[in-house]
């Protein structure tokens, strides 16, 4: 927490698979347990589409981390159901289907694609936002976390709004939306946030104040190499109702508010400190204006702590040891002066990921992420 308050702690903190955005796929998790030698157990599924590993206690202790996940239960009603083989229907109508040898879900059905816009939103069977079975043990484990453990518990309330719309109503109706009926697109957008911020209102009510983090948003607005939509666009429509969201967490909670958002986001990162984003994940790198993080650092470190970093593109799945180790120190001495950093891999780690790079990565941040930071020369 003092690292996110933007002082510097005792050493910079370390996540794995506890925010968002930050987690391991299941195949990269298998290959990493043998590695370290643990007991074999049965892999948890924390994300179906994007399939991802839940993490287990003795690894998040094996490599130090700070951080702990609370979760929403699943609905009692419209759970999820299979569809055939290898797909499935959410409870918004969504079919998503794994393609042979393929490592994720993809969407191959959208509930709002052919529906008129000029009712699609009034007809449209929207879920239960209260449905009891999303807050089931909710408090006992937040007051369980909160009382028991020091680490910083993160409450997932995701509350994505942009890619969401997106999903329901297929991405080429949804951009042709954005462009041409801009109303609806707005409308659209915030009926959806209405949804999940009802949501968000009873599972703040339930946690009380045993939450440090609430992972507000995880809307995706950059490609590798531009924003998906232009600034003003970005500002017209979806900045407002960001701020929105925003706004509605800080009057409710004292907990740090972390925004998920990939990729070549550098022209809009001032209008994510404008709307109230305290902790900014995952930091890519890879995509065009985020590589020179001294330069974020520089620019928005006063108001801003960064959370992520270590590159998943090249770095992880083809670089060697040496290499992780270097981009661990590179890093951390851009990022972490003053404090305002928590150190993972920029999103999920891959199944072409070697576990000793994993390791490495997180036994480097451990070793060298000790205030006060030594320069990164003294790294062979």
């Amino acid at each position: 927490m003092a690292a996110l308050s933007l002082r510097e702690p005792d050493r910079i903190p370390i996540d794995l698979g506890q925010a968002g955005g930050d987690g391991i796929t299941i195949k990269a998790y298998e290959n990493l347990i043998g590695y370290l030698g643990l007991p074999a157990r049965q892999i948890r599924i924390q994300n179906r589409a994007a399939q991802t590993a839940q993490v287990d206690e003795d690894v998040l202790q094996r490599f130090h981390v700070d951080t702990r996940r609370l979760d929403l239960g699943s609905p009692d009603c419209r759970q999820e159901k299979n569809v055939g083989e290898n797909s499935y229907i959410d409870e918004w109508g969504l079919v998503r289907k794994r393609p042979e040898h393929g490592f994720y879900y993809d969407i191959v059905s959208s509930p709002m694609a052919k529906m008129d816009t000029g009712t699609a939103i009034e007809q449209f069977p929207w879920p239960d936002p209260h449905d009891p079975g999303r807050f089931r043990g909710l408090k006992e484990a937040a007051k369980d976390l909160h009382e028991n453990s020091d680490y910083a518990v993160i409450l997932q309330v995701n509350c994505t709004f942009f890619l969401r719309c997106g999903e329901l109503r297929g991405w080429e109706n949804f951009y042709m939306d954005l462009a041409a009926e801009p109303e609806f697109a707005s409308a659209l957008m915030n009926r959806y946030l209405d949804f999940k911020l009802a949501i968000a209102e009873r599972a703040l009510d339930e946690v009380e104040e045993n939450v440090d983090v609430v992972y507000c948003l995880s809307d995706d607005l950059g490609m590798s190499d531009r924003t998906i939509v232009s600034p003003e666009m970005y500002r017209e429509l979806i900045k407002p109702i960001q701020k929105r969201l925003f706004d509605f967490f800080k009057a409710r909670t004292p907990a740090k508010r972390f925004y998920h958002c990939d990729g070549a986001v550098y022209p809009i990162i001032g209008d994510f400190i404008e709307i109230g984003t305290e902790a900014f994940n995952p930091i890519q790198v890879s995509a065009a204006g985020m590589n020179d993080t001294k330069r974020l650092k520089r620019e928005f470190g006063d108001r801003l702590a960064f959370w992520g970093a270590i590159d998943t593109y090249t770095i992880m799945p083809f670089g060697t040891v040496e290499d992780v180790r270097r981009e661990v120190s590179e890093r951390i001495h851009d990022l972490g002066p003053g404090g305002g950093y928590v150190l993972c891999a920029v999103h999920n780690i891959q199944p072409d990921v070697p576990p000793e790079n994993v390791v490495a990565m997180y036994e480097t941040a451990y070793e060298m992420g000790r205030y006060p930071l030594e320069s990164r020369q003294t790294l062979p």
